[in-house]
């Protein structure tokens, strides 16, 4: 597949981040050096209470225009561009890190059938935003909207999967068991947790390769 000189790639940060995090500002610096757009959405849209994943991809929608763009995301943005790739055959290639695949089970299996309890009646779940610095509350409707979306987006674009082979985060069984059934994506594991920030360089180089490999020149 060939890709444009002026593709736009957009970044999805991670939950409870922001795009500010560490690894969407590296990766924006490195692609803007190769003269690739670069657009970091807030996912949240500064409402974090009440985020929800049909929310997220709506954010997306609205930024990628219908367009051809690459999408990277992290951990719960990998998830994300993963469903947004599944139901927009115009994106090029998409890269993730740490998706967070199975998203509704990982979260059931997390928090048990108790705090699941305590978190719809009570409303909302106390959360540490990283992005913040501080303590938030989310709404039980993250819980309950995650549930109507598939475990495993089935996109079938070029992919590029990292994942640290000691995330105690999100399994790396979950990224093998999705490459497996997908021969268009390519698995990566780093000896590295879910964070993935001390293999920046290593996952550029890859990434880099994965792009330029089919691209026009400037």
């Amino acid at each position: 597949m060939r890709l444009s000189a002026n593709l736009r790639v957009l970044y999805l940060h991670g939950f409870a981040s922001s795009p500010a995090s560490r690894k969407a500002q590296f990766f924006s610096a490195q692609l803007e050096r190769l003269g690739f757009q670069v657009e970091i959405p807030d996912l949240a849209e500064a409402d974090f209470e009440h985020l929800a994943i049909s929310k997220q991809l709506a954010v997306v929608a609205r930024v990628a225009r219908s367009e051809p763009v690459i999408l990277i995301g992290s951990s719960m943005g990998g998830y994300l561009a993963a469903l947004y790739a599944a139901r927009h055959p115009e994106v090029e290639r998409v890269i993730l890190m740490a998706p967070a695949f199975d998203f509704y089970q990982l979260w059931s299996r997390e928090l048990g059938e108790e705090k699941l309890h305590v978190w719809k009646e009570q409303g909302t779940l106390p959360v540490f935003h990283h992005g913040e610095g501080r303590t938030m509350p989310l709404a039980f409707e993250m819980f309950e909207d995650a549930r109507q979306f598939p475990a495993y987006p089935d996109f079938s674009q070029p992919g590029l999967i990292f994942h640290g082979t000691a995330d105690s985060v999100v399994p790396l069984q979950k990224s093998i068991e999705f490459a497996a059934t997908h021969a268009n994506v390519r698995l990566i594991k780093f000896p590295t947790g879910h964070e993935l920030t001390d293999v920046l360089d290593d996952m550029w180089n890859a990434s880099n390769d994965f792009l330029l490999s089919g691209r026009h020149p400037l």
